[in-house]
């Protein structure tokens, strides 16, 4: 999917990275092919980017609370059941 593909950039962006960086030197040989004469591979470090977290965040992940005002009644109604379940499992839990 492309919108999981974006999210897995922004997420690289958003907490930095680090890459090989490598550069390779040719020569020509007496029969005129490429051989390889040099190669150096150096760590290229990509500090974290707070603009990309920041678009991270508003975009992807959403408060809570932004997810509450979004739904439906019926979604409100599932909401309220699934945390009144947790709730009794937990004071279950807590008598043990």
């Amino acid at each position: 999917m492309e919108e999981d593909k974006i999210r897995q950039a922004l997420l690289k962006k958003a907490l930095g990275y680090e890459i090989d960086e490598v550069v390779s030197e040719y020569n020509l040989d007496q029969g005129g092919q490429e051989i390889l004469s040099k190669k150096k591979v150096t760590k290229k470090h990509y500090a974290p980017d707070i603009s990309a977290a920041k678009l991270l965040l508003e975009r992807f992940y959403r408060t809570y609370e932004d997810k509450v005002l979004s739904m439906s009644d019926e979604e409100l109604e599932r909401e309220q059941e699934r945390l009144e379940e947790l709730l009794k499992k937990g004071e279950n839990d807590g008598d043990s």
